[in-house]
């Protein structure tokens, strides 16, 4: 028997109703309860889609997960798919130890050696906190001077994990768009003073700063997510006047639309990460190759709900609708009957 957080948010809804349709047993247990691993006893995977703005989620979904994949239950995400999640500094010693294309980053955890590296290289740079999604906590920096002030800061009050000024300025290209009722405008305008819950309990982020090369000519990233052998993706275009694609909205399905140079660098990424699900978020070098920014193994259900087909390891495409959650219920029980 399989068991389900007891959500209706993110994927675990689908993961029900996907059960329902294919007779697959399961029971949904609460991991936010004390006795979790006792709801368990009869069980022989947990599925739990966590979230990065979950406040009891960033205080425990990692360590249940980690701790029942130790003791030998099968569960999604497992730590090869999720440890690295809303995790850039995570990711980037990954993605290096892997021998991955990733686009340039630096990390510093004093000011000294920061400073000194600033004085060395040229700008612009993209400037990051290791947590964040939809472009949040993300900024160009376009001189010396600029990263200076954010190295005083990164080593003295920190930042913020939650960028007030920056999700009001974008509710607002939102509803200007015409993408977003103005009761957002207002929400956002509250949250100048009130901070939403994950936030606080995530605290400040400081002690260190986050850098990526700024690479340019490119209008959009290629958004490729793979699971169990199929791949499926989107392209985002940037926001206007800006160099930042996630979370901008404006977003093409077409199979034409999207390179198979990503798709096929997805999937040889996936098979040395080793993971259940992830999705990389890939822009063009300079010589029109992938480089990869970042990796996520959960994704906005609703943004996917359009992609017209998907494509298996040998690059060949398969047309139609498809179920990417039934695919993850068939790899989790696939992993369960291997053991």
């Amino acid at each position: 028997m399989l068991a389900i957080h007891k959500s209706n948010m993110g994927f675990h809804p689908l993961w029900k109703s996907y059960c329902d349709e294919n007779n697959i047993a399961y029971k949904l247990v609460d991991c936010h309860n004390t006795n979790v691993v006792e709801q368990l006893k009869d069980c022989a995977a947990l599925l739990f889609h966590f979230h990065q703005s979950s406040s009891k989620d960033i205080v425990m979904a990692k360590q249940l997960l980690f701790a029942l994949e130790q003791s030998g239950l099968t569960v999604f995400p497992n730590f090869n798919t999720a440890w690295h999640f809303d995790d850039k500094v995570g990711q980037k010693y990954l993605l290096e130890a892997l021998g991955i294309d990733l686009v340039n980053t630096w990390v510093f955890y004093d000011e000294k050696t920061s400073l000194e590296w600033i004085n060395e290289t040229t700008f612009p740079k993209v400037f990051k906190l290791r947590g964040g999604a939809g472009s949040q906590n993300v900024q160009l920096v376009r001189s010396k001077e600029n990263a200076k002030q954010l190295v005083r800061r990164a080593f003295g009050r920190g930042f913020p994990a939650y960028d007030a000024w920056g999700s009001l300025k974008e509710r607002y290209r939102k509803w200007r768009n015409g993408d977003a009722p103005l009761m957002e405008i207002v929400k956002g305008s509250l949250r100048l003073v009130k901070p939403p819950h994950y936030a606080r309990v995530m605290g400040r982020e400081i002690n260190y700063l986050y850098f990526q090369e700024f690479i340019a000519n490119n209008d959009s990233d290629s958004r490729i997510i793979v699971i169990d052998g199929k791949a499926f993706g989107i392209k985002r275009m940037n926001r206007e006047n800006d160099f930042r694609a996630s979370g901008s909205g404006t977003i093409l399905y077409s199979k034409d639309d999207i390179d198979t140079v990503f798709v096929k660098a997805a999937f040889d990424i996936h098979k040395k990460i080793k993971a259940q699900c992830v999705a990389y978020d890939f822009v063009y070098d300079e010589k029109k190759k992938p480089l990869l920014i970042e990796i996520s193994y959960g994704f906005a259900n609703s943004g996917y709900d359009d992609c017209p087909g998907y494509w298996d390891e040998q690059l060949k495409w398969h047309g139609g609708k498809f179920n990417p959650y039934g695919w993850m219920i068939d790899l989790v029980l696939k992993q369960v009957n291997e053991k």
